[in-house]
């Protein structure tokens, strides 16, 4: 018997444990993974980006969450002695419509409370990255780089310092409510609770299906690929260099990254992932296809922008597509110069009706709280989410 179950072991859900069981120590709190470490999916194949908050809407979940989750984060990470680097990024234009774009991004930085941003000239973008081409950007100073699966594994190990049960390889099969509890199948045992937190990631909405049979969102599997630069390339890159964002997808466009282990990718594009853990072309799941596929909201999203859809597969299968696109900030990069890198796969949620869900997605129901929806910057603004849903569960206590 525990107070509270939390269902996934990537950074969300170990942020939400250390949350909750920092807030109030006494509750008896278990953490349900089921991969045989921590951290294997989202939080283990994402690009290390510490997000300084630019990008969301202000006033939203993302933007609230990634500005107090940026600063816990880097507490966290001073306090835990684990590495990470502030080195500021820019954003790019590179064509004459882009700039009205840039400049709201600009704007927008400024509403969500971003300090010292700065535009820059054509000339002056080559003083932060000399090889880089474009029009105009803005310079972000807050952003940094960070291996988030040690950030997730230290929340791991400092939530069962303080008490706290983690237990691998344990699958969710089921829940079962009652008026006063919630039973948690798993493929080896059972669990009972009060509450039942959901942060399943690529699979959140069908734990959250589980308790509640009418959910409006589907998790669509979009997988990113990488290239690496070559070592010798490396020099090309000083920083993160990003594109101005299509403002009709929740995607960022291919970029560069240093990497907090070293090293630069390059990428990532956004395909249709054949499996929720597709992370190689050849990964299908017929069944996590087909229901992708069935989903009324998919059929609208893939009507709409079929030729955005296209276009990213043609790159996916082409190297020389690929290449082009980091071209437009890279003139220098050749196909030569890249080596395949990883892919990860984003666990975007889209409902009935056609529309991308923009935003972080925490839903309440009788002995459940489900994080539906939890992409970029999930990781940055994990122990901000973790607070944000620890308030509505001890809300229940």
């Amino acid at each position: 018997m525990y107070d509270i179950t939390i269902i996934g072991g990537g950074i969300v859900g170990l942020a939400t444990a250390l949350q909750i069981q920092a807030a109030n120590r006494n509750l008896k709190i278990v953490l349900l993974e089921k991969e045989s470490s921590l951290a294997r999916h989202q939080t283990g194949n994402n690009s290390g980006v510490i997000h300084s908050g630019l990008y969301y809407k202000p006033g939203s979940l993302k933007a609230t969450n990634c500005i107090r989750g940026y600063n816990l984060l880097l507490d966290f990470c001073q306090s835990n002695e684990i590495p990470f680097d502030l080195c500021g990024k820019i954003v790019v234009a590179t064509e004459q419509q882009e700039l009205p774009l840039l400049e709201n991004l600009y704007n927008r930085g400024q509403q969500n409370g971003l300090s010292n941003l700065k535009k820059l000239t054509s000339q002056e973008l080559k003083e932060h990255e000399p090889h880089v081409t474009g029009l105009a950007g803005i310079f972000v100073p807050q952003t940094g780089i960070v291996d988030y699966s040690l950030v997730a594994n230290t929340y791991g190990g400092v939530f069962k310092k303080n008490g706290g049960i983690i237990h691998l390889n344990e699958k969710v099969l089921d829940i079962q409510h009652t008026n006063t509890q919630s039973v948690v199948i798993t493929q080896k045992t059972s669990y009972t609770s009060k509450l039942v937190i959901n942060c399943a990631g690529l699979y959140s909405d069908k734990v959250a299906r589980m308790t509640v049979p009418n959910l409006n969102v589907k998790i669509i599997p979009f997988r990113g690929e990488y290239y690496k630069l070559r070592k010798e390339k490396e020099y090309l890159v000083k920083n993160l260099i990003y594109p101005v964002p299509d403002p009709n997808f929740p995607f960022l466009g291919v970029h560069f990254t240093r990497m907090a282990k070293g090293g630069v990718e390059a990428g990532p594009n956004a395909v249709l992932a054949f499996s929720r853990e597709g992370y190689k072309k050849s990964n299908i799941n017929v069944s996590e296809l087909a229901e992708s596929l069935a989903w009324p909201g998919f059929q609208k999203v893939a009507a709409k922008y079929w030729r955005t859809g296209m276009g990213e597969m043609y790159r996916s299968f082409s190297k020389a597509a690929f290449t082009k696109a980091l071209q437009k900030l890279l003139p220098e990069i050749q196909e030569s110069d890249l080596e395949e890198g990883g892919a990860g796969v984003r666990a975007q949620a889209c409902d009935r009706n056609g529309g991308l869900v923009d935003d972080f997605m925490i839903l309440e129901d009788t002995g459940v709280i489900n994080v539906c929806n939890a992409p970029s910057p999930a990781a940055t603004s994990s122990l901000a989410i973790g607070e944000t849903v620890s308030k509505l569960a001890l809300a229940r206590f």
